[in-house]
């Protein structure tokens, strides 16, 4: 079995200064396109730092975690309250299929063999790339889908959507925004607002399932690591989305889409 390095190992090779930057690079990608960056964070989780697949996933989620509580404020005064509260119904429908998917998704991951793990994060890597040019390149438009078939077409989309979340130790912003969009013809603006009441609930649901495992002590080992990166990945995001408009859709998502697939390739290859 591959040795995870601890804390003591990474200060040697990484002082906080790189951890720190490294997670507000990350967050700047993410601010820029208004989501976390928990998708780039996993493979420079295993890349740069050298943590086993599901050790990066663990300390992915629990940065998502924290990244997710801290934007679910500022994303509540952008978007009223009452109105995110009037469409409770559209949340409780994904959720009542996310909340399985997480616990699922996090009970296959802990039982993967490493390798296939690495096989399975690559795969997800390009749906979220494919995702992120769905969600910010073309233009969507609701399924306009009747009450009998939206319900159970929410919870199979909650169901998969917290399985993948789970699995890659992410918020699912990338997966639920287009589909709170497409299933139940909320705008984007509201649709984000919504991903965040259904990804907070979905993520304590797969840490929780992650805590059962023993690779879960990976995090108190490496705590004062995810403290730093964590807040570079906050710090970035708010310079992130103060930069959002300043590149072109049209050249920045292309562009992270590359950056996910290639980081894809490189994972799939991982041993």
């Amino acid at each position: 079995m591959r040795t995870e390095p601890g804390l003591d190992g990474l200060r040697r090779t990484h002082t906080a200064p790189v951890v720190f930057a490294a997670g507000a690079a990350i967050g700047v990608l993410g601010g820029m396109i208004g989501l976390g960056g928990a998708e780039f964070r996993l493979p420079l989780l295993i890349g740069l730092f050298g943590f086993a697949a599901l050790s990066a996933v663990i300390l992915n989620k629990a940065m998502s975690l924290v990244v997710v509580l801290v934007a679910l404020p500022a994303r509540l005064a952008a978007v009223p309250a009452a109105e995110v509260a009037a469409r409770w119904p559209v949340a409780a429908n994904l959720l009542a299929g996310s909340l399985l998917g997480a616990w699922a998704g996090a009970s296959w991951a802990v039982r993967m063999r490493s390798a296939t793990l690495y096989k399975v994060l690559s795969a997800l890597m390009v749906l979220m790339a494919a995702a992120l040019v769905l969600t910010h390149i073309t233009t969507l438009g609701a399924l306009d889908l009747a009450l009998w078939a939206q319900v159970p077409a929410g919870i199979a989309a909650g169901l998969g959507i917290g399985a993948v979340a789970a699995i890659m130790g992410v918020a699912g912003g990338e997966l639920l925004i287009p589909t709170i969009v497409l299933l139940f013809g909320e705008d984007i603006k509201t649709a984000g607002s919504l991903s965040l009441l259904v990804s907070l609930p979905t993520m304590l649901v797969a840490f929780a399932r992650y805590s059962r495992d023993g690779s879960f002590a990976v995090l108190g080992a490496n705590l004062r690591f995810t403290t730093i990166m964590a807040a570079g990945s906050i710090a970035g995001a708010v310079l992130g989305g103060l930069l959002l408009g300043v590149f072109p859709d049209v050249v920045l998502i292309p562009a992270l889409a590359v950056i996910l697939l290639v980081s894809a390739y490189k994972v799939a290859r991982h041993d």
